[in-house]
């Protein structure tokens, strides 16, 4: 069987070391591509200098596919809501905007409320894609690649995380990229290359993308150091996230222990409440902690100030929810890490990274979604991977 840290570690070239401040997207789309291509035989490969968890992007431990049935006691399965305001809609027949904080407020009630029953896996599926720029000059376009991840983590340690993996293809991202697409005499492979760093300029990373579907991939991989599942400022196991604290002041003393000035991807100085931001938006969004430290984070998160409302918006799905949002200015410029939180059932629908104010000589244009992952399900069940 093959070993997914193995495929992973020697599919990755030098400039993706986790040292290295490689964009989220391109680290996400190099997990799915390397979860779908076989096992070098190459024996006697080097081990890693850190064996680490990769962090949370929306792919968990394992990464990728398909959305099988699944026999379980559901903690919760991302649903089509539509977040209605409840407390009310403003006059005028348009609904009231919602602060972050009641978003958050109730989002946290919501996930309160709710009980579960463990199984022996965590059981997760997403839907990921990342927008690109194909060409050059006035015959240059925009791509949007996806992929689709399912997930099996082990409740206990010992047991084998599993993975399946499958490309969904590639698409021009709007009508008007599909005309210069046309015009490009509709090719069916792009050749993508972004800069290893973001907003940089010298080595690019290369890749080719399918308008076609790929194959779908299985694989599984023993747990690194036979226990940890997630990376949360810190390679992390089931127990350490179960036992995770149910108030959010002792949930952020908890993670800001793990702190240490620079984001969770690289030595990239970050400030604290940005790096709690995008730990906590993992901790909801892919983490199979209790419904009551789910609620601690979404707490945690409304007492973030810099963290604000966008309202009611359309996840990549099509599924409505409220979004919050906050800025990180980076060398590509200022990024907006937005979450859909569908209020009904106080679950996290999706995450979306969307470009606002382009650094000079950025190859993304304001207003573009970079990249986002879009939760489908997440659930413990006892039904063997597959």
């Amino acid at each position: 069987m093959k070993d997914v840290m193995r495929v992973l570690r020697d599919a990755r070239p030098e400039e993706m070391d986790p040292g290295a401040p490689v964009d989220e997207g391109v680290r996400r789309d190099e997990l799915a591509r390397a979860m779908a291509a076989p096992r070098p035989e190459e024996a006697g490969s080097a081990a890693p200098a850190r064996r680490r968890v990769r962090p949370v992007w929306g792919l968990g431990l394992a990464g990728a596919v398909a959305a099988g049935a699944v026999a379980a006691a559901a903690v919760f399965v991302a649903p089509g809501g539509d977040g209605t305001d409840p407390g009310g809609t403003g006059g005028g027949g348009g609904e009231r905007v919602l602060d972050a904080r009641t978003v958050l407020l109730a989002a946290a009630e919501k996930a309160d409320g709710q009980t579960e029953t463990t199984g022996a896996y965590w059981h997760q599926v997403t839907v990921s894609a990342s927008t690109y720029t194909v060409g050059k000059g006035a015959g240059a376009y925009a791509v949007t690649v996806r992929s689709k991840a399912e997930s099996w983590t082990p409740s206990r340690p010992g047991g084998k995380a599993w993975g399946a993996a499958q490309d969904l293809g590639a698409k021009p991202a709007t009508k008007a990229d599909a005309e210069a697409w046309r015009r490009a005499g509709s090719p069916a492979t792009f050749k993508i290359q972004i800069p290893v760093v973001p907003g940089g300029k010298g080595r690019l990373k290369g890749f080719t993308a399918k308008t076609t579907p790929g194959a779908r991939s299985f694989n599984g991989s023993a747990l690194v150091d036979g226990d940890k599942v997630f990376w949360l400022g810190r390679n992390v196991s089931m127990k350490d996230l179960r036992a995770l604290p149910s108030d959010p002041k002792r949930l952020k003393a908890e993670l800001l222990r793990w702190y240490k000035g620079h984001d969770t991807e690289s030595n990239r100085p970050m400030a604290s409440d940005l790096w709690l931001y995008t730990v906590a938006r993992g901790l909801v969004m892919d983490m199979p902690v209790k419904p009551a430290v789910r609620a601690a984070a979404f707490r945690m998160l409304a007492g973030l100030p810099a963290v604000r409302s966008l309202g009611k918006v359309t996840d990549p799905q099509g599924r409505t929810g409220n979004a919050i949002a906050l800025d990180e200015k980076t060398r590509q410029g200022v990024i907006r890490q937005e979450m859909i939180i569908d209020l009904a059932s106080g679950a996290a629908l999706a995450s979306m990274n969307v470009m606002v104010a382009p650094a000079a000589g950025a190859n993304v244009p304001a207003g573009r979604t970079m990249n986002s992952t879009a939760l489908i399900g997440a659930e413990w069940t006892d039904t063997k991977p597959r």
